[in-house]
């Protein structure tokens, strides 16, 4: 039983009353105890794995996740969740389902019906129908002495939860805990498919979470000898900012903010970023310009990998604050500079 049920205002007036903040502060917290209890206090049992082998056990079919009132409405997220992490899914409303939406239902589905209280007419209907046509259902309920229960093939137990709602009425805790095992059992099914980055990236291709996980080698403008040169380390300073500049004009495009200074075998030595050109002329002047590059660039800089995603470069540019991070091959040669423009350009970066 959840404990923290935040109390009523005294009064049975429906009119809003003030309240100081530290009141309602300390209500709110009230409500998100109350929610968090209910989570903390649903239980894992063998019906679980039950319903992870029945979603699994639809391999040519879809999950059909259905749901009547604030239990339909976490049901549609749930059915999103699903789809999203390998496993194809749909929300069927169970009112329509009399009224033609089951044909949505073939055979080879899995069926998931939410239902607090697992006795309301529509759901249990649904269920009976389902049952008939050999359709394995998965039910997620409060107990399991209700009808949804016992149609069901394996019953997912929520357990008597007290709601956040401080008259017991409106339902808030209840659906919380729908919503976490809901997740829980979606992403155990996806964790068995083994379900990775590429998939993930696959049915999620556009919006911030497509573009961090694109391949860095696709949102970095600036390659490896096409528009960005590699500069040797012999050259002065003078001569590798004139290299750089003809490579850019060539390219039709602006010099890259930094240069990337290379050993003999082509393997990267360091990195000069303009802010070091720059700090080097104010220490010492104008004969900067005649000096060794070597002499002003970070030696063994950090790197990333050509396989890493523009979600590991954000997490560079956030931590360390670099504003161009060289890419490298597997045998440490460079293949191009990511730039925090072209992170900014793919908006999942501030510019």
């Amino acid at each position: 039983m959840n404990k923290a049920q935040p109390q009523p205002n005294p009064g049975d007036s429906a009119q809003a009353q003030p309240q100081p903040q530290a009141d309602q502060a300390h209500f709110a917290r009230q409500v998100m105890d109350a929610e968090a209890d209910a989570i903390r206090h649903v239980q894992i049992t063998d019906a679980f794995h039950s319903a992870v082998d029945l979603v699994l056990g639809a391999k040519d079919g879809n999950l059909v996740v259905s749901g009547l009132g604030k239990s339909g409405l976490i049901g549609q997220k749930l059915a999103a969740t699903f789809a999203s992490t390998g496993t194809p899914a749909h929300f069927m409303h169970p009112v329509e389902a009399m009224h033609g939406d089951l044909g949505k239902v073939r055979k080879g589905d899995a069926v998931m019906i939410l239902s607090y209280g697992g006795n309301t007419d529509e759901v249990v209907t649904l269920a009976e129908l389902l049952k008939q046509d050999n359709i394995p259902l998965i039910a997620m309920v409060g107990k399991d002495d209700c009808d949804l229960a016992r149609i069901a093939t394996a019953t997912l137990l929520i357990g008597d939860v007290t709601e956040a709602c401080p008259l017991n009425l409106a339902p808030t805790a209840s659906t919380t805990a729908m919503l976490a095992l809901g997740d829980a059992l979606a992403l155990a099914v996806s964790r068995r498919r083994n379900f990775g980055v590429t998939d993930f990236q696959k049915v999620h291709p556009g919006g911030g979470l497509g573009r961090q996980l694109m391949p860095v080698v696709h949102a970095m403008r600036f390659k490896a000898g096409d528009n960005q040169p590699l500069i040797g380390m012999g050259l002065s300073v003078q001569q590798a900012y004139a290299q750089a500049e003809e490579f850019a004009k060539e390219a039709g495009l602006r010099r890259a903010g930094a240069l990337l200074i290379i050993h003999d075998n082509g393997t990267l030595a360091g990195i000069v970023t303009d802010g070091d050109l720059r700090t080097a002329l104010i220490n010492h002047g104008p004969e900067v310009w005649g000096g060794p590059i070597r002499d002003l660039m970070t030696q063994n800089p950090t790197t990333l990998p050509h396989t890493a995603l523009v979600r590991d470069a954000v997490r560079i540019v956030r931590e360390r604050r670099f504003d161009e991070i060289p890419v490298v091959d597997d045998a440490g040669k460079p293949v191009g500079l990511i730039d925090v423009q072209d992170l900014a350009a793919l908006k999942v970066i501030e510019g």
